[in-house]
């Protein structure tokens, strides 16, 4: 039995894009929100994107950057084999520059809009700030205005349960310092954020190990919670084992973290091999990083090689890198400190660096077949000395042979930002059974939501997820209002 009850007109669960969304656009309507939020410090893993996914913005408009709606529906659709839902995707498209702007006037700033990988869709819609903590500052901004529009927003309170009665979602079960509390409300959000922490989902659903042969970036305690609670509620399940996969590397501990400039070394259109010393992935495709990611995702290790030399090294240092997956090192970046921190990696017993005066002897401490690795690096500098890569049709400019006299590899792993998928919703990102009928009083959105994938993240929406976050957020609330109405003219 609750040990306190409480009523509100909307309970939203997560505090992270979907839920901050959803709930400043029902109480600037004038409803009474409550957020519940498991962790210490609102945000979660919406504290760690740099940008966002738009089209049509103001801002897009301002600097003569064409691309249309329709334009980006046809390269989602097309691109997830129609796999996708078609009128959420719609949806979410429609919905993404007004987010721009209402945000803009929430006093969120943007530096965009950018593309992320060479003449693609400038759709990112960068967020100004310290380059490692863009969206926490927006998140931080929207935290304030949150508190100044009297959104009640519970930290360390865990939802645990929806309260159904009949067929309608009718409040949440939480649990603050082991009390139970009991909250009814007219419809509920779901934003949890999704499962990147649950082991045994992953296994599930993917295959995969956690934290062995895949590692999950920038996620804390995401272990489902709001999808589970769904499930148990009635809903269908739909995007299940869809991860925002990429190679990144070198790892400084199984799954921890990276380290500053050393990164970038995974991220230049060299030569990647597989633990055999196989040529396995066209390397200037790598700035569309979930082609990366699952290019290594068909290696049983999880992990794969890049491989350097010292003149490609001195090039960074001098003149600056020529690809990133990101604005943490951009293109151009001199990497001043690189050899500092490789040093400093060696010293601290780092595995996933290597270094020696042959590419034989490269081979040997990597545990490789040197003559293998030889094979291979002898065929790609063929390529790059007649200016045509026969193999994989790599562009030209990032053909550049690699003669030594040191050479230099890093080891680069399987990881994933978010999972992408679990609850089954429609475009109006009402909660939908095994029939396809609406569960009431019920939506969701953000990484719990499946539906706008097919089975792989796509980057030509570059900042999808993050903006289907907001996305959702704002269209759920915006549906819910509209429900609540309904259900207070009838009663």
């Amino acid at each position: 039995m609750a040990e306190s009850m409480e009523n509100t007109d909307l309970a939203v669960i997560g505090s992270g894009a979907t839920g901050m969304a959803a709930a400043l656009t029902a109480v600037e309507k004038g409803a009474r929100v409550i957020v519940f939020e498991k962790m210490r410090n609102t945000g979660g893993t919406s504290n760690f994107p740099e940008g966002m996914f738009a089209v049509e913005s103001d801002m897009q408009q301002q600097q003569y950057i064409g691309i249309t709606r329709d334009e980006a529906f046809k390269i989602i659709m097309d691109y997830s084999h129609w796999r996708a839902n078609p009128r959420l995707v719609r949806a979410f498209i429609n919905e993404s520059a007004g987010t721009i702007s209402w945000l803009q006037n929430l006093g969120v700033e943007f530096d965009g809009p950018m593309a992320i990988f060479p003449n693609g869709p400038r759709t990112w819609h960068l967020l100004k700030g310290p380059q490692k903590a863009r969206s926490s500052v927006m998140m931080k901004t929207l935290a304030v205005k949150a508190k100044e529009k009297g959104i009640d927003i519970r930290l360390a309170t865990p939802a645990r349960e929806l309260i159904k009665e009949g067929e309608r979602i009718t409040g949440v079960i939480a649990e603050k310092d082991g009390k139970i509390i009991e909250v009814r409300s007219k419809a509920v959000i779901i934003g949890s954020g999704g499962y990147a922490n649950n082991k045994e989902w992953i296994k599930r659903y993917t295959g995969f190990d956690l934290d062995v042969n895949l590692f999950p970036i920038m996620n804390f305690d995401k272990i489902g919670d709001g999808i589970r609670m769904a499930w148990e509620a009635g809903a269908a399940e739909e995007g299940m084992g869809v991860l925002m996969t990429m190679r990144i590397g070198p790892l400084l501990g199984p799954g921890l973290k990276t380290m500053g400039q050393l990164e970038s070394a995974g991220f230049q259109p060299n030569l990647f091999v597989t633990q055999q010393g196989i040529r396995y992935f066209d390397e200037g495709r790598l700035t569309n990083f979930p082609f990366d990611g699952a290019a290594v995702s068909r290696l049983k290790e999880g992990y794969s090689y890049a491989i350097f030399d010292e003149a490609e090294k001195r090039n960074w240092i001098e003149k600056g890198i020529t690809t990133s997956a990101g604005m943490i090192c951009p293109p151009g970046t001199k990497l001043t400190d690189f050899e500092n921190e490789w040093k400093m990696a060696v010293e601290q017993g780092n595995p996933s660096l290597f270094e020696a005066n042959s590419i034989e002897a490269l081979g040997k401490k990597m545990g490789m077949d040197p003559e293998v690795l030889k094979a291979t690096l002898d065929e790609y500098n063929d390529f790059c000395e007649k200016g045509h890569d026969d193999l994989f049709a790599k562009d030209p400019r990032y053909l550049r042979p690699l003669r030594g006299p040191k050479f230099y590899a890093v080891r680069c792993w399987r990881v994933f930002l978010s999972t992408i998928g679990g609850i089954k919703i429609n475009h109006r990102m009402e909660v939908v059974n095994k029939d396809e009928k609406p569960i009431p009083g019920l939506y969701a959105g953000g990484n719990d939501a499946g539906g706008l994938y097919g089975d792989s993240y796509d980057v030509f929406a570059t900042g999808g997820a993050f903006g289907f976050a907001f996305n959702s957020g704002r269209i759920a609330a915006k549906n819910a209002l509209v429900y609540m109405a309904k259900a207070n003219s009838v009663s």
